[in-house]
């Protein structure tokens, strides 16, 4: 069974950086399809950044130019590394993975996704 940790979240100022982090057990995470989510309170769930099989990334256009989505494959972890944080980016932010061999496209199609984390929360004030 897949398991995902997410850590990293905090709070910070608008301006500043964290890192996030998701420790993948129970597959090679080289083999998957990972993304971030993240849910804002009162607000639908949406894709922020995507990884396939081939390093391949994609964004929201929110988030480009200031997030960077990464994977360790020899850590088993993938990273996603929030600059020039504005309060807009305030939300629950969970690890998804596609761990199907075809997985490429999954994007930010959320259903795609069968393996989820607890979620980590990321506040930004202003």
């Amino acid at each position: 069974q897949v398991q995902l940790v997410e850590s990293g979240g905090g709070s910070v100022q608008a301006g500043g950086s964290l890192r996030l982090s998701c420790v993948v057990s129970g597959d090679n995470i080289s083999r998957s399809c990972m993304a971030w989510f993240r849910q804002a309170p009162g607000k639908r769930r949406e894709g922020v950044a995507a990884v396939n099989k081939d390093s391949s990334t994609s964004y929201i256009d929110s988030v480009k130019g200031r997030f960077t989505i990464s994977r360790d494959n020899a850590k088993n972890t993938l990273f996603l590394q929030m600059d020039r944080l504005k309060p807009e980016d305030t939300a629950m932010y969970y690890c998804a993975a596609n761990t199907g061999l075809f997985c490429a496209g999954s994007g930010f199609a959320s259903d795609r996704y069968n393996a989820w984390g607890q979620g980590t929360q990321v506040t930004v004030s202003s």
